[in-house]
C-alpha cells in the first residue's frame, strides 16, 4: 500500500497561509508559462519547498485544479456570495437573486485572469486527462458551495422544490454564466442589454421551474 496515496494534507492555520500562497504563485505562473512550469519554479515563487507543495497537492494536476476552482468561484466570492448566501432571508426572492446574478455575471464577463485559466484547461486537456477528471470528481456544490448552500436552505424553507440539488446548480449556473464563457472563449462579448435580458429570462426560468405548486395543481 503506498502511504501517500492516503496521506492527508497539513491542516491548520499556518498550513493554511501555505496553501493559498501556493496556489497564488501556481496562479501567476500558470498564466504566465502555461502548465509546463516546473513545481520548482511555484515552490520558489511561494516561499516554500517543493516537498511542501507536494504535501499539500501531491500532483501538479491538482495544484492546477485548485487554482482552477479558486479562480472560477473568484466572480461568485468576490461579487456576490453575501448576495447569494441571504437569498433564504430575502422577502422578495426574485428580485434579490436578480442582484445576486447581476453582480455574478458582471464578474464573469470582466475578469480575464477567469478567461485566460479557462483557455488554459481547454488547451491542455488533450495532455492531461486527468484535470478533467479532478473537476468533475469535486462536483457541483464543491465548486460552488454558496450557491448549493442557498437552495438547500430554500428548499428545506419549502419555497422551492428542488429533488435533484446537483442538476439545479448546474442549471442555475448555465442560466447565468455560461453564455459569458462560451462568448468569452471565442474572443468576444454579449452586449449590455441582452445580457441583462439573459439574466432576467434565466432567472425566471429557474424560479418557474423550481416554484412550489399551488394546493390546486395537485390534486388537493
Amino acid at each position: 500500500m503506498n502511504v501517500d496515496s492516503v496521506k492527508q494534507p497539513p491542516s491548520g492555520p499556518r498550513a493554511e497561509l501555505k496553501r493559498q500562497a501556493i496556489v497564488r504563485a501556481a496562479r501567476e505562473l500558470f498564466l504566465r508559462d502555461g502548465f509546463g512550469v516546473g513545481m520548482d519554479s511555484i515552490a520558489a515563487e511561494a516561499g516554500v519547498s517543493k516537498v511542501t507543495v507536494y504535501n499539500h497537492f501531491g500532483s501538479k494536476e491538482a495544484l492546477f485544479t485548485a487554482v482552477i476552482t479558486s479562480a472560477l468561484d473568484e466572480p461568485l466570492g468576490h461579487a456576490s456570495s453575501t448576495a447569494i448566501e441571504a437569498l433564504p432571508e430575502a422577502e422578495d426572492l426574485r428580485a434579490a437573486l436578480l442582484d445576486a446574478a447581476r453582480a455574478w455575471a458582471h464578474a464573469v464577463r470582466t475578469n480575464k485572469d477567469v478567461t485566460a485559466l479557462r483557455n488554459l484547461v481547454v488547451a491542455e486537456q488533450h495532455r492531461f486527462p486527468e484535470l478533467g477528471r479532478a473537476w468533475q470528481e469535486r462536483g457541483p456544490e464543491g465548486h460552488h458551495p454558496a450557491v448549493a448552500g442557498a437552495l438547500r436552505t430554500l428548499a428545506d424553507q419549502g419555497r422551492l422544490v428542488i429533488p435533484d440539488l446537483e442538476a439545479a446548480i448546474i442549471q442555475l449556473y448555465a442560466l447565468l454564466v455560461f453564455p459569458h464563457m462560451v462568448f468569452s472563449s471565442y474572443g468576444t462579448h454579449i452586449d449590455d442589454d441582452l445580457a441583462d435580458r439573459l439574466i432576467t429570462g434565466g432567472v425566471d426560468m429557474f424560479l418557474a421551474y423550481y416554484a412550489p405548486r399551488p394546493a390546486s395543481d395537485t390534486g388537493k
